[in-house]
């Protein structure tokens, strides 16, 4: 199975938390035998908010020995959210559910299967509407 990821920061020292965000998935996909692979740094503006912040992403390639399934991407996402808090408690959304600016956020993207449960949509529903996702998965997936 093929995943990809992205990672997001806005907030506060953003290269060290896409560094600590990175170093822990890489531990992570080690453990159940993935190979990770990181694109470039992009650097955008806000997407779906205003704020003076710079978004830097960077996407994630991991191949993993198992197929994927919901169970599977479930698990991976529930380690992923874990790791998320682990590097900010902070949330994602304003309490009316807007956006806001972000210490980290660690989507995922693909998985080379379509699923939709209340935890996790893939393909990420709006992944092709954001230059700073396709971009670097075009660039890891070498086109």
């Amino acid at each position: 199975m093929r995943l990809h990821l992205n990672i997001g920061s806005n907030s506060g020292n953003r290269h060290a938390r896409i560094r600590a965000a990175v170093a822990a998935l890489s531990s992570f996909f080690s453990e159940i035998g993935g190979r990770m692979a990181l694109s470039a740094p992009v650097r955008s503006e806000p997407w779906g908010f205003e704020s003076p912040n710079k978004f830097i992403n960077i996407g994630l390639m991991v191949d993993l020995p198992q197929e994927a399934s919901a169970d599977f991407l479930l698990r991976i996402l529930a380690r992923v959210q874990t790791i998320e808090k682990s590097i900010s408690p902070a949330s994602h959304r304003n309490a009316d559910g807007s956006y806001r600016d972000r210490e980290i956020d660690i989507d995922l993207i693909d998985a080379g299967i379509r699923m939709h449960t209340p935890e996790l949509t893939l393909p990420h529903p709006r992944a092709a509407e954001r230059p700073f996702v396709i971009g670097p998965m075009q660039e890891l997936e070498g086109r």
